[in-house]
C-alpha cells in the first residue's frame, strides 16, 4: 500500500512539474496586445467593417502617425492620408513593411493587415486615380490609434 501511495505521489509530482514547464513555455509564446473594445475586436479580430462616415479618424487632418490599435506598430504617416470620400480614412502609402496584403475571402478585393500582429485593417484598392501613387488603403478607424507629431520621439525613424 505504501509503495502504491509513493508511486501515486511521484506521478502527481511529475504531472504538476510537466504542467508548470508547459506553462512557462507558453508564456513566451503569448503576445501582449492592447485591450480592445468589443467594437475593435469585431473589426480587428473578426474582420468586420465599421459603418462608413462614423470613424474617429475620417476627418482627422492633424500631423502625426497612425499606429495599430492592437499592437502599436506604426502603419501610416499623416502625410499619406487623403480624402477619398469613401467613408473611411484613406492612405496612399503605408510605412515600409508595416502592412501585409492578402486575398480577401470574397475573391475580389485585397485585404490589409498589420504586418506585426495580423490585425485586420481594411482593404487596398489600386488604379482608382485618387493620388499619384494610384493606391487607396481604405482603413477602419477602429483598427488605428493616432499619435500626434508633438508626441513622436525625435529618435523614432520611420522608413
Amino acid at each position: 500500500m505504501r509503495k502504491i501511495i509513493l508511486t501515486l505521489i511521484g506521478a502527481v509530482a511529475f504531472v504538476l512539474s510537466s504542467c508548470a514547464q508547459s506553462e512557462k513555455k507558453d508564456q513566451f509564446q503569448v503576445h501582449h496586445y492592447n485591450k480592445l473594445t468589443p467594437e475593435q475586436e469585431a473589426v480587428i479580430v473578426n474582420k468586420n467593417t465599421e459603418m462608413p462616415y462614423t470613424g474617429k479618424y475620417l476627418n482627422n487632418h492633424d500631423k502625426g502617425i497612425y499606429v495599430c490599435a492592437r499592437c502599436n506598430a506604426p502603419l501610416y504617416r499623416s502625410d499619406s492620408k487623403f480624402d477619398s470620400h469613401c467613408g473611411w480614412p484613406s492612405f496612399d502609402q503605408e510605412i515600409k513593411g508595416a502592412v501585409k496584403r492578402l486575398p480577401d475571402p470574397d475573391g475580389e478585393r485585397t485585404e490589409i493587415e498589420c504586418n506585426h500582429c495580423g490585425a485586420h485593417l481594411g482593404h487596398v484598392f489600386l488604379g482608382e486615380g485618387f493620388t499619384a501613387l494610384n493606391t487607396r488603403h481604405c482603413v477602419n478607424s477602429l483598427s488605428l490609434k493616432f499619435v500626434p507629431q508633438s508626441e513622436i520621439s525625435k529618435n523614432v525613424v520611420l522608413n
